[in-house]
């Protein structure tokens, strides 16, 4: 997801993006620790794009 996307969402849709997003990188630990992780860069895009979502949240409440 790309920041135009996200400067277009409102604050609840952030919070909900941001939820699912947070699920879906629990779920690859779970599956990197038993070994069945077969895309290793799908973390990295969702730890970057939770970080995209918390600073365009952060930014819209101030």
């Amino acid at each position: 997801m790309k920041m135009a996307e996200i400067k277009d969402m409102t604050v609840d849709q952030l919070d909900d993006e941001l939820l699912k997003l947070k699920k879906e990188q629990l779920n690859l630990r779970f599956q990197q620790a038993s070994g069945q992780l077969e895309n290793t860069a799908r973390m990295r895009e969702v730890r970057r794009t939770i970080a995209r979502l918390k600073t365009a949240h952060s930014a819209a409440n101030q």
